[in-house]
């Protein structure tokens, strides 16, 4: 580690992964991408320099040497000049508190690794800007150029101005567990690096050997800083602690980008002042299978964030009243800025001449007092909250703002009177971007949804209604039934149960998150918790459950006619058979009375979860995103039958068996009529941390989302014109293999739970304090029961990544050969022209290249040792080795590709450049899950099971 580029790294493939070295263009002479790359090995191997000498010093030599040999022994593995056993062989003997250093330096490694990775992805970008290239797929201005270029209908056009929405929401995840120092420590490292390109790049006239110097010097400072902090928590994370850690990177970056950036959509699309991108959160409001979730909790969630976008208003308030000395002797003051300025009278007591000659300065002040006095007599003061304290120095004396409009409409009134003094340019950037900010955020920062499962529905209501007298048991009813019952009770605002009624634990914390929610939007407005999420909706009393809870506390209203509430209830459809009843679910819906009128009271939107985790577990990957892509049509078609506008949720994760990969493609592989200007999307875990923690990142993802939801709404991306029903027909054939040849491992094979449950860390995964959430639904072994994480997750531990390929392989040989070798070639050809001419099948199996690139069939054979009937984990090691290697097979014989990886460059090369790195983590990890499971109770060992888990998926990125 102490120079990651030397010799030991010589070009080989490994024939199953697609993994050369990383130095692959060092050994064949003048390669033309060398320039290119040059950069960023540089900036890997001055960090790898700072980490292997920071771990000599701090660990001491032995530990640095066993590093260095489990490093280049790695090298070897991976050039087929050593075996897996002698990077194993290594620490066999090692005791677990020498074993956590190691585990350490390779997980900080990953760390510096993404580091210098998105430095070397903004360098690239500004190259290919100064170069004049036109901008990139996925870039705003690409989107605004093709919009241009085609002109869309108009009528399109308009309803996308006026409903287009984009709402990253962001979710918790077991791997990031990360501290908020550490967080901070890798934000200023970037913030170094850059110093240091622009340094060693800018006119060397200019730049001394002390500044850069300096700079490396302030660099290895941050290592060091970085060696001696814990990287991850030593207890399980508390709810509370995940809401701060989703806040981190509303403070970090969100706040400051996203205003800025709706303020260019709204001028380029014309939308007026309607944001178009808004944050979301699950964190703190997702009970669904989580019994922590409580008042408290949703309280605690919508305080601190309110508490934190109170502090970054009253700075930014602050700055600008600094920023607007504007003398009255020198400009003409507007009357409306001068009412403003003079509006808390003899509160501000005998002005000096000196203050009654800044009307502007004294308006913002007036603007901060406001804030300041709501902030002061409301529980999302800062004053009371982690983010908190300080930022008000002004007495509060003046009436608290009511709503975020009062104060957007004192903002206007300063921007106003800019314009009419002529100071136009002294609008932006800050007042502009704050009075986005306002329109944005209001008073709440982001919009918590709350999301519980059905039978928890069921079984609440059948108590309540059995102590109200209603129904001596809901949950015996039929559906028709229990329709009927619901909507009778919905006709109307009288309450089931008074306060003071006693009930069951489970009723009284339902209750009590709803009343939370209640509170929040009392205080904080109806956008703070605008949607109750229906998980396992399988029907409509599944869908009109939670309104009867809702009502209980205000949050709907009966009324046969005009029923309303603030809160949309949304359908989650998860598992194949729930895509595919979901259209028969929304028709039904809709041809209630009463249901229609209250989508007639909310905009005439409709919303639709859809599950990506669930649904792939279910029945694999290709089934699972073909019953995805038919669902959004036949549910699209339903909303159009009954008049509604269709505005669909994806869940979403981080890794491809979780609906994972380029946001960008996904959005556009979307069928036509599903995008519709709208777009509410799951964030998770590390994937949060690679797109969203630092600002320049967060802009480029955030414009992603956005290019691809403009144009998908706007423009003809699907390009099958009238070979559609054929391309459906053999997708629907190729989903039905797939689905078949998954369930024969997953769901059929005897040994497949014990194989599951031994071969990789998912035991582990709910016993190691990992994340807040319990690995399952239920007290169960059942795979149907797992929650989507800890399965896609475990998998991706042990390198196996089956969620996102088993199966694929299987179908597509069958489906090409099943009429004989002589239409063979036929087919082939005809899947070739799909995959070139179809976004959804070119994302599908792109998607599925990418994660089986990370995939390594070998490291997954040391995890298959860990089985206790070594037969079942040789057996099923070796079907799940052979569904690999075929699919590799038939994947590389579609796209014409030599390797996995040949359209997507940039994640070959993060492949090769870290993937070694990774042994010696996938290695200790095995060692330390045998001990763990032979009784050894070392608290290190413990904490060295975790450091691998959260080691890998920093260096995977998106593996959960």
């Amino acid at each position: 580690m102490a120079d990651i580029t030397q010799s030991d790294q010589r070009p080989t493939e490994q024939p199953s992964t697609d993994q050369p070295d990383v130095d692959q263009f060092a050994s064949d002479g003048v390669d033309p991408l060398e320039d290119a790359v040059r950069p960023l090995r540089d900036d890997v191997r001055f960090l790898g320099a700072l980490l292997g000498d920071t771990v000599r010093e701090q660990a001491g030599q032995r530990i640095f040497d066993l590093v260095e040999t489990a490093r280049r022994t790695a090298f070897a593995v991976r050039r087929s000049e050593a075996d897996r056993d002698e990077v194993a062989a290594l620490f066999t003997d090692v005791p677990a508190a020498e074993v956590i250093p190691v585990i350490r330096a390779f997980s900080l490694f990953a760390l510096l690794a993404n580091v210098a990775e998105d430095l070397h992805q903004e360098r690239r970008r500004r190259l290919h800007t100064a170069a004049g290239s036109p901008p990139p797929d996925g870039d705003l201005e690409a989107t605004w150029a093709r919009l241009a270029k085609t002109e869309p209908d108009a009528d399109k056009l308009e309803t996308v101005r006026t409903t287009a929405r984009v709402v990253p929401v962001l979710t918790a995840h077991p791997t990031e567990t990360r501290r908020r120092s550490v967080f901070e420590i890798t934000r200023r490292v970037l913030d170094l690096m850059r110093r240091r390109d622009a340094l060693r790049t800018g006119p060397q006239d200019r730049v001394t050997e002390a500044e850069l110097a300096e700079v490396e010097t302030d660099i290895r400072r941050q290592v060091l800083t970085l060696w001696q902090t814990a990287i991850i928590r030593s207890q399980r994370p508390r709810i509370e602690d995940e809401v701060l850690g989703g806040l981190q990177y509303h403070e970090a970056t969100l706040m400051d980008v996203i205003p800025p950036l709706n303020a260019e959509i709204a001028e380029r699309l014309g939308g007026g002042e309607r944001p178009v991108v808004r944050p979301g959160s699950w964190i703190g409001g997702d009970r669904d299978g989580n019994p922590y979730v409580t008042g408290d909790v949703v309280r605690f969630a919508t305080e601190q964030a309110a508490a934190l976008l109170h502090q970054h208003y009253a700075h930014q308030l602050r700055m600008l009243e600094r920023e607007l000395p504007l003398s009255r002797r020198v400009v003409g003051v507007p009357t409306e800025l001068r009412d403003l300025a003079d509006s808390l009278g003899e509160e501000e007591g005998e002005l000096s001449a000196a203050r009654k000659d800044v009307p502007f300065r004294r308006a913002v002040r007036v603007v901060r007092r406001r804030l300041a006095a709501r902030g002061t007599t409301s529980s999302s003061s800062p004053r009371a909250g982690r983010h908190g304290g300080g930022d008000d120095d002004e007495v509060a004396t003046a009436e608290p703002y009511a709503s975020p409009g009062e104060m957007l409409a004192d903002l206007e009134v300063i921007d106003a009177a800019l314009g009419e003094c002529g100071a136009e340019m002294l609008r932006a950037p800050r007042l502009r971007d704050l009075r986005w900010a306002v329109r944005t955020f209001g008073f709440h920062l982001q919009a918590l949804d709350m999301r519980q499962n059905s039978e928890s529905h069921e079984e609440v209501l059948t108590e309540l209604f059995a102590k109200a007298g209603v129904s001596e048991d809901y949950s015996a009813l039929d559906e028709d039934a229990r329709v009927e019952l619901l909507l009778r009770e919905l006709s109307h605002d009288r309450p089931l149960l008074g306060p003071r009624a006693e009930l069951s634990e489970l009723a009284e914390k339902e209750l009590g998150v709803m009343r939370a929610a209640a509170a929040a939007v009392d205080l904080l407005g109806a956008d703070v918790v605008p949607h109750y999420i229906v998980s396992m909706c399988g029907s409509v009393s599944d869908l009109l459950e939670p309104a009867v809870l809702l009502r209980e506390v205000g949050l709907f209203s009966g009324d046969p006619d005009e029923p309303r509430s603030s809160v949309r209830l949304i359908p989650l459809l998860e598992t194949i058979d729930d895509l595919a009843a979901g259209p028969g679910i929304l028709d039904a819906a809709l041809a209630i009375p009463q249901f229609r009128a209250l989508i007639r009271a909310q905009g005439d939107v409709l919303e639709v979860m859809l599950g990506y985790s669930d649904s792939n577990k279910d029945g694999g990957y290709l089934a699972a995103n073909w019953a995805l892509y038919q669902a959004e049509r036949d549910l699209v078609e339903a909303a159009n039958r009954a008049g509604v506008h269709l505005r669909y949720f994806h869940g979403r994760g981080g890794a491809v068996g979780r609906g994972g990969g380029n946001s960008y493609e996904a959005i556009l592989a979307q069928p036509p009529g599903a995008v519709q200007g709208a777009l509410r999307i799951t964030e998770q875990g590390e994937v949060i941390s690679a797109k969203y923690s630092e600002p320049r990142r967060a802009r480029r993802n955030l414009e992603a989302l956005v290019a691809a939801t403009l144009e998908a709404s706007l423009l003809d991306v699907e390009g099958l014109g009238d070979r559609a029903e054929e391309a459906y027909g053999v997708m629907a054939e190729l989903a039905t293999l797939g689905r078949e040849a998954y369930a024969s491992l997953v769901h059929s094979d005897p040994g497949f739970i014990e194989y599951f449950t031994t071969s990789t860390p998912v035991a582990e995964i709910g016993e190691l304090n990992i994340g807040s959430r319990p690995s399952s639904r239920k007290q169960t072994s059942s795979v149907e029961d797992l929650r989507a994480i800890p399965w896609v997750l475990s998998w991706s531990q042990s390198r196996v990544m089956l969620p996102g390929w088993f199966g694929v392989g299987t179908a597509l040989r069958t489906w090409i050969h099943e009429r004989g070798e002589d239409a063979a070639d036929e087919r082939l050809a005809t899947l070739r022209r799909l995959y070139d001419d179809w976004p959804f099948l070119r994302s599908t199996l792109s998607n599925m290249a990418q994660v089986m690139a990370k995939a390594d069939m070998g490291l997954a054979g040391r995890y298959a040792e860990l089985v206790p009937d070594a037969e079942v984990g040789r057996r099923i090691h070796g079907v799940i080795a052979d569904e690999f290697e075929l699919t590799r097979e038939m994947l590389l014989a579609i796209t014409g590709q030599e390797t996995l990886l040949d359209d997507n460059p940039a994640l070959a090369r993060s492949v090769r450049n870290r993937f070694p790195y990774l042994e010696p983590l996938n290695v200790l990890q095995v060692e330390l899950l045998r001990r763990y499971r032979a009784g050894d109770e070392d608290p290190a060992v413990r904490t060295g099971i975790q450091l691998t888990m959260n080691g890998l998926a920093t260096a995977l990125r998106n593996s959960g």
